[in-house]
């Protein structure tokens, strides 16, 4: 096995780009889509499979590996829950509109997108891209302006689940939709406004676009005008709203029972 250097560490505020926790560390290694500069293990840990696995992927990829005292670590993941691994890493690597349905031609699918429509909450963020991950949407789009990116924040609530997803920032949400629409998809806006279809009796099959809306707000109204149509999921109890994942996965996964019974 590779031998580490022991290592303090960059000071503080040198780099800003930090991942951390087991899981979205191995799976940043495993797609080997993000750069990767160094692997960072807590002095004296490496009691778990998934830790001798990053130590095992890190070699085999040629990224330095550090041990660092546990000071440092704190310190840099702000207190988060580390795990005793880190990553310093380089920005998330974005893809287009055109390499996500490239992706499903590919693969010989129907293409399924997620649209998020300004969802501002890195955590909410990362649970829809995990759920994108989870049911193998060919892709996600969101807007580069008053949304949250693809931070290591994001990373880290998708489970790694965002390492794997191909995700589109477009500067206008609407001509992304359009752009969906002339390449044959079908965009359906989750929204609970009058005249809405329940989730069930939507016809999903085929190539397909989902739309969630942004916390507190839902669908712009630009936004949902341009949806070929909108869709509803039944509330019957005190609160009147999911939150963006839980509806996004509900619907995504009515998308592949639909397909399923096709």
């Amino acid at each position: 096995m590779k031998k580490h250097r022991r290592h303090p560490g960059p000071s503080r505020g040198t780099n800003q780009n930090i991942l951390f926790g087991q899981q979205p560390v191995h799976e940043a290694l495993r797609a080997g889509r993000r750069v990767i500069n160094r692997v960072f293990l807590l002095t004296g840990r490496s009691d778990t499979n998934q830790m001798r696995n990053i130590e095992t992927l890190a070699n085999a990829a040629r990224i330095p590996i550090e041990q660092v005292e546990a000071e440092w670590m704190e310190r840099q993941c702000d207190g988060g829950n580390h795990q005793g691994v880190a990553a310093d890493v380089a920005g998330f690597p974005y893809s287009s509109m055109d390499e996500i349905l490239a992706a499903a031609r590919k693969a010989e699918e129907d293409p399924l997108v997620l649209f998020l429509d300004h969802i501002q909450d890195p955590q909410n963020l990362g649970a829809v891209l995990r759920v994108a991950c989870c049911a193998g949407a060919h892709g996600v789009v969101i807007p580069s302006n008053r949304a949250a990116g693809v931070t290591p924040a994001a990373s880290r609530a998708s489970a790694g689940g965002a390492e794997h997803v191909r995700v589109a920032c477009v500067t206008n949400l609407v001509t992304s939709i359009r752009t969906y629409k002339d390449a044959g998809g079908w965009i359906y806006g989750l929204d609970a406004r009058e005249g809405a279809v329940l989730y069930t009796e939507t016809d999903l099959k085929g190539p397909v676009g989902l739309v969630v809306g942004g916390e507190g707000v839902g669908l712009g109204r630009l936004v949902g005008e341009t949806c070929d149509g909108l869709m509803r999921l039944p509330m019957s109890g005190v609160l009147d709203s999911l939150n963006a994942a839980t509806a996004a996965a509900i619907a995504t996964y009515e998308v592949l029972r639909q397909r399923a019974l096709a």
